[in-house]
């Protein structure tokens, strides 16, 4: 009786193990791959799921979810024979799982070294300036060549990083004199360029001030101009109005002379006498003036042009 029961105890606990180990559960972002005798059954995605126990097994977990491989430093030389320092790091996502599985042995080794292989043979290919200004353009063909060497993998590359490039001490100083360099001679063409366009602008202002003292000494010509216009058309009125009178006195003389007034003959000569006079007193060369004894016949001669005027209606103001 005591074999029968512990036999049957041997029994249950066989079965309770049995249904224990043959159920699986699955975690999010996992897959197991399931191997019956040592050979490839199936996967199983997240969730429960039932193998048949002491048969099948699980053979590989993998994470589908986007994994980070850090990728150490390493020398490289440039096509310009200078060595630098240079790390990275990749981002991966397993899409097939038996492929990870089964296609390589030991899947981020291969992935770091692909990456390392090949970030050698991208980096060897440039020059020192190009690495330290399109790291970019390294990051996407290092991309483009390890993804497609990773797809029969199961394997996508997402995206590969260069964090780091570190050239010797020596470039290092090289190129910040270089910098430095580069630094001074914008600033030197920045001031030429600043210099130039002060002077353009002062050439402008000369340039404008003297049109417009063109303008105004223009203007003023014009103005004066137009005031000995108007000036030599008053003195041409004037003189026309004094010829005016000087005609119209030689008429009244002349009639004056034509009825036998003696008077008439005086006018005329006391006239001419009073402008020698004039012109005699107005000689610079003459210091002393002396008056002939005929002045008197002169004033009397007046004073036979006031007797003519009045007969002729003209009335004169004395001064």
């Amino acid at each position: 009786m005591a074999i029968g029961n512990l036999v049957f105890f041997a029994f249950v606990a066989f079965a309770l193990v049995t249904i224990l180990k043959g159920f699986v559960v699955v975690r999010q972002g996992m897959e197991y791959t399931i191997e019956r005798f040592g050979k490839y059954r199936t996967t199983f995605t997240p969730g429960p799921h039932w193998m048949v126990p002491w048969f099948d097994r699980i053979g590989r977990r993998l994470s589908l979810m986007e994994q980070v491989l850090d990728v150490p430093s390493q020398e490289v030389i440039t096509k310009d024979n200078a060595m630098v320092g240079v790390d990275g790091v990749v981002f991966y996502q397993v899409l097939d799982a038996p492929k990870a599985a089964y296609e390589v042995q030991n899947l981020e080794f291969a992935i770091m070294q692909l990456t390392q292989t090949n970030l050698r043979t991208v980096m060897g290919s440039m020059d020192l300036d190009e690495l330290l200004s399109q790291r970019d353009h390294i990051n996407t063909k290092l991309l483009t060549v390890v993804d497609a060497a990773t797809t029969p993998w199961g394997v996508k590359v997402t995206r590969i990083e260069i964090k780091d490039i570190r050239p010797p001490a020596d470039l290092v100083e090289s190129m910040g004199r270089q910098m430095k360099a580069e630094r001074d001679k914008r600033a030197s063409i920045l001031e030429s360029e600043g210099m130039k366009q002060s002077a353009i602008l002062k050439a402008e202002g000369a340039r404008q001030a003297q049109v417009l003292t063109a303008e105004g000494e223009k203007q003023q010509m014009i103005l004066d101009a137009e005031g000995r216009k108007e000036a030599a058309f008053r003195d041409a009125e004037a003189r026309e109005r004094q010829a005016e009178a000087e005609a119209k006195a030689v008429m009244m003389v002349s009639q004056a002379i034509s009825k036998g007034d003696v008077q008439a003959v005086n006018y005329f000569v006391a006239t001419k006498y009073i402008e020698a006079l004039g012109q005699i007193a107005t000689s610079p060369n003459q210091k002393l003036v002396l008056m002939p004894l005929e002045a008197g016949g002169v004033i009397g001669a007046l004073g036979g042009i006031a007797e003519l005027a009045k007969n002729a209606g003209v009335s004169i103001t004395k001064p």
